[in-house]
């Protein structure tokens, strides 16, 4: 018996069909892309405005007339449409903020901890301005549309990409270079760049970049502290010389090469401290195999050489390549930024000595020469400057700061074994502080100090050592010891006892009074900084 093939009705569907048709309910659908954000800031406001609660549709006809509200309902119905927002593009457009700036505006307030609210206030926008901007479109705040409405502030956060393409190149300008090659080119570039200036058009600023790069230089800052070197960068010239096989003289003074090379005629051919005897010799011969300085180095002098002119050959060189440029600190402009410093110095010293009570009657002269031997030193705070009952290392003046003036008490202590041990205990009897001085008579007369004395703030200090006392003629030191007092000697041992026991009162007052205030809080359960207390 043949089988034979049964064909299909028409229209008639399997059970596979009928299965697949079914499933299909369950499926759920995928994410619409054409649907659209919704500006719920917009929407409230409009429901604001016509008196329609949010999330509803229905217009209350209980409270006005059913023509002001059929009126404001055609014109909601009318407006609605735009409190749908544009889909965000991913490149800005014409007119705008370029969307790195923004971003990263967002993105330090994110770093901050801010809030939209907060990162609203600090750019003087509003958070539905930032609603709308996350989003990629705009909040007008009202039905108008124009550009002009929009609400936009000194620095707008107007659009926020989701691209990383557009926060990688900001990343890529803003990173920080770590190769020592690349920061001394960069450094180099700001040298020649801020010394092309003239030295009185540069700003406060300029000069200030101008002494961090120059730091980083050992040839200068071996010769010259920071604080002058900070000061000869106000008068720092550049020099360019464009032709090849040019002589430069080094006499005239100190040169930093900030583009090209030269070569070296003699030997040494920088001028420094240490080498100063090398330069009494007369002019050496010219070197057989010449030294080639390039961008970095140094050559020259800050002080000319005596007997010598500025077109000696001594510390000359010869450039090697054309446009040769040179950063130049005279011989002469840094002769009289060194007497400047040294005047501003010796006044300041001056105004010093004489608003001191000890010194304040004497004569120019003397008070001069006292001030000639003046060094300055900052002492940190509980610092021991001078000890009761040892003699003083120096004459001290205080400019800044105050000191503690400590004395010495005996003391009756009980130990545990029931036997009593005397200590010594210190006992603060007053303070020391500015345009004050200690320490004369105990230097002069080789006197024990009566008095401890110790730093209680930081203190700038003008100090005279006992070495450099030996300098002065003895009318200025009998003029010394005649108007100095030793310091806090006046008290009796009953006087230092009492102020003992005053202050040893009120700091068992003071405790009593906290251990309350502290028994009290626990009783109550009071959590100071928890909770409720923590405002």
């Amino acid at each position: 018996m043949s089988l034979v093939q049964s064909e299909k009705k028409a229209g008639a569907p399997s059970w596979r069909d009928r299965d697949l048709k079914r499933n299909l309910r369950h499926i759920i659908p995928g994410k619409d892309s054409s649907t659209k954000a919704v500006d719920y800031d917009f929407l409230k406001s409009m429901c604001q405005d016509y008196e329609i609660a949010p999330g509803r549709y229905m217009i209350s006809y209980y409270k006005e007339d059913r023509e002001l509200v059929t009126n404001r309902h055609k014109h909601f119905m009318k407006n609605y449409h735009r409190m749908f927002l544009k889909k965000p593009s991913s490149r800005l457009p014409e007119g705008e903020l370029p969307a790195l700036k923004q971003s990263t505006a967002l993105g330090l307030a994110l770093a901050l901890g801010l809030g939209s609210s907060d990162l609203a206030t600090g750019l003087g926008v509003s958070k539905l301005s930032l609603a709308t901007h996350a989003t990629g479109g705009y909040s007008t705040g009202g039905v108008s549309d124009k550009k002009s409405d929009r609400p936009l502030a000194i620095n707008p956060v107007n659009n926020m990409s989701h691209d990383i393409r557009d926060y990688v190149a900001d990343l890529h300008r803003q990173r920080i270079m770590h190769d020592p090659e690349n920061i001394f080119t960069e450094n180099i570039k700001t040298l020649r760049r801020l010394s092309r200036k003239m030295p009185f058009d540069r700003t406060a600023s300029d000069n200030d970049k101008m002494f961090r790069i120059l730091k980083t230089f050992s040839q200068l800052t071996n010769q010259v502290s920071d604080f002058v070197l900070r000061e000869l960068c106000v008068i720092a010239v550049i020099d360019i010389w464009r032709e090849v096989n040019f002589t430069v003289f080094g006499n005239s003074g100190l040169h930093l090469i900030v583009k090209g090379s030269v070569s070296v005629c003699t030997e040494p051919h920088l001028r420094t401290d240490e080498n100063e005897k090398d330069f009494r010799v007369p002019t050496p011969p010219p070197l057989k195999q010449k030294d080639i300085l390039t961008v970095g180095d140094c050559f020259g002098t800050l002080k000319c050489l005596e007997g010598r002119g500025t077109n000696s050959k001594v510390l000359t060189v010869i450039t090697e390549e054309p446009n040769c440029e040179f950063i130049r600190i005279s011989c002469t402009e840094y002769k009289r930024v060194i007497k400047q410093i040294h005047q501003k110095d010796q006044t300041e010293k001056m105004n010093l000595l004489s608003s001191c009570q000890v010194y304040k009657l004497w004569p120019p002269q003397p008070l001069s020469k006292l001030a000639n031997l003046i060094e300055w030193i900052n002492f940190p705070s509980n610092t021991v400057l001078v000890s009761e009952g040892f003699k003083a290392p120096s004459i001290f003046v205080i400019k800044s700061g105050e000191c503690h003036v400590l004395r010495e008490v005996e003391k009756k202590h009980m130990l545990p074994n029931g036997k009593v041990e005397i200590r010594n205990k210190q006992v603060v009897m007053g303070k020391v502080g500015e345009n004050e001085s200690f320490g004369e008579i105990s230097l002069l007369t080789d006197e024990s100090m009566t008095c401890s004395i110790i730093t209680s703030t930081s203190v700038q200090m003008a100090t005279i050592d006992s070495d450099k006392l030996k300098e002065l003629d003895d009318v200025t030191l009998q003029l010394i010891k005649q108007s100095s007092s030793p310091t806090f000697a006046d008290f009796t041992q009953d006087e230092i006892y009492e102020e003992y026991m005053n202050q040893e009162l009120k700091r068992e007052w003071n405790e009593f009074k906290h251990n309350v205030v502290v028994d009290v809080i626990n009783s109550r359960g009071v959590r100071p900084g928890y909770g409720k207390w923590s405002k």
